[in-house]
């Protein structure tokens, strides 16, 4: 059968239609505003890992790829350029290797550490205008938040990693805006990224450091579905509704959705997706953000470890399974990548500490014993109060050995659309992270440029300030 005979699903159309006629002109101010911070808090991310073990060692194998070939294309962090494929798989490990990143509530996925390695490679590639990777990027952003928000769990249901799944997607449409694809090859580009949109969530039974490949993976993945699309390569016009599309082979039965059921409430153009993006206040898994909070807020009022008897985690169902279990495991973290996702360890470091930051992801906090002894005091119960997806919210009930029961909840995370972080502090977000391994002068004139980029005629001399090793007095 040939492709022409299959009807193009809604979703396909719908979403190539938004994406070709989008110009930066008709997004708001404050919206362009949010998407240049959102690009801020993805490199800083990278740069805070630039010294990291998988930064290093990621580096070497992703860079032994090239077989001789000659890099034209810059790593955050890194003076040696690659290809093009290599560079962006590269720089979306670093934007989500420390699990900093951003986070699209609803859609329960990172689209950032995709889209923006995508249309950053692609655009240096080209020579194209700041302006032009801006309009890519937000293209990018609203159409994976839409694929993401109509199918919210069901992918982590059923072992599937959304950030790879649908970032695939998402950077097969920036990519195409880039390339000035016309509507028709848009959809094309989103038929082929169907044969190429993975990531599995088996790194969660183990720490392994699988996650972190996914959205440079599902950025370059992206690039080469629309270099095939603008060569007319036929491809299935139904991606995500056909028979064999996302939404039936990557989800069970029951968990089926309809895109165009999400365009029609939140149409493109009357509803921006990316100021529903939340920005992280600490660098874990975006589920144990409220239990942390809770825990800090108890330090706060003078509970101390050797007061507690019994923390009952209460946590949004959906997120259990990725955080609280087993629960064994969970209280005995084996790496840094184990604790992120650990809702014991969260809730430890907070009360013990006060505080959950990089240096509390260090071997020696969450091996320390007075953490461990608290972890074991960590059991986890499905919330009733729960508002997920919508809002990734916990409550503490912790009991004292005198007998007291104190409870803490934190009904929205911190970072949430509607609890938002705001422009500024996304920016001292920024510099902490960019200069834990780099002069203060060159993080602020790396923030200086990206927050300056839709003046910029040539993003090749963002990529340049980018690629630049580490201080060695940092």
């Amino acid at each position: 059968m040939s492709p022409a005979a299959t009807p193009t699903d809604a979703t396909a159309r719908a979403q190539a239609d938004f994406v070709h006629g989008l110009k930066l002109a008709d997004v708001p101010a404050a919206t362009q505003a949010r998407a240049l911070h959102l690009m801020l808090d993805a490199v800083g991310c990278a740069l805070a890992a630039r010294r990291e073990a998988f930064a290093e060692r990621l580096a070497q194998a992703i860079g032994g790829l090239g077989l001789g070939e000659t890099g034209t294309r810059g790593v955050i962090g890194f003076s040696r350029p690659l290809p093009l494929r290599d560079a962006v798989w590269l720089n979306g490990a670093l934007t989500h290797g420390l699990d900093y990143d951003d986070t699209h509530m609803a859609g329960v996925l990172h689209l950032s550490v995709s889209v923006l390695p995508a249309v950053l490679g692609l655009a240096a590639q080209r020579g194209a205008s700041g302006a032009d990777m801006l309009t890519a990027y937000i293209a990018g952003l609203e159409t994976g938040a839409r694929v993401a928000s109509v199918v919210k769990g069901g992918l982590h249901a059923q072992g599937f990693h959304p950030t790879g799944v649908v970032g695939a997607f998402a950077s097969a449409l920036a990519a195409g805006k880039l390339l000035g694809l016309n509507a028709a090859q848009l959809v094309g580009a989103q038929g082929i990224a169907l044969s190429m949109a993975s990531g599995s969530l088996q790194f969660l039974e183990d720490g392994s450091w699988t996650k972190r490949l996914h959205p440079g993976w599902a950025a370059q993945a992206g690039i080469q579905a629309a270099l095939l699309a603008a060569q007319d390569i036929p491809a299935p016009p139904a991606p995500y509704e056909g028979r064999f599309g996302l939404f039936h082979a990557y989800l069970d039965q029951s968990l089926q959705a309809r895109l165009d059921l999400a365009l029609g409430q939140r149409g493109f153009g009357r509803v921006w997706e990316l100021e529903q993006i939340a920005v992280k206040p600490f660098p874990m898994c975006h589920f144990v953000h409220a239990a942390a909070d809770a825990a800090i807020a108890l330090h706060a009022q003078g509970i101390r470890p050797e007061q507690v008897q019994r923390i009952d985690a209460l946590m949004p169902a959906g997120t259990m399974p990725v955080v609280c279990e087993p629960i064994e495991a969970k209280r005995r973290p084996q790496s840094d990548y184990d604790a992120k996702f650990s809702l014991p360890y969260a809730v430890a470091s907070g009360l013990l500490r006060g505080r959950l930051g990089l240096k509390d992801l260090l071997p020696a906090a969450f091996t320390e014993p007075a953490a461990r002894a608290l972890m074991d005091r960590v059991h986890c119960e499905a919330d009733p109060e729960s508002t997920f997806p919508r809002h990734y919210g916990a409550a503490l009930r912790v009991t004292l050995t005198d007998g007291r029961v104190i409870t803490h909840r934190e009904a929205v995370n911190r970072g949430h659309a509607e609890r938002p972080l705001s422009n500024a502090e996304v920016e001292a977000k920024y510099m902490d992270n960019a200069t834990l391994h780099f002069g203060a002068a060159h993080a602020a004139a790396l923030r200086d440029q990206l927050l300056a980029l839709p003046q910029l005629a040539d993003v090749r001399r963002l990529e340049d300030l980018l690629a630049h090793e580490p201080s060695p007095a940092a």
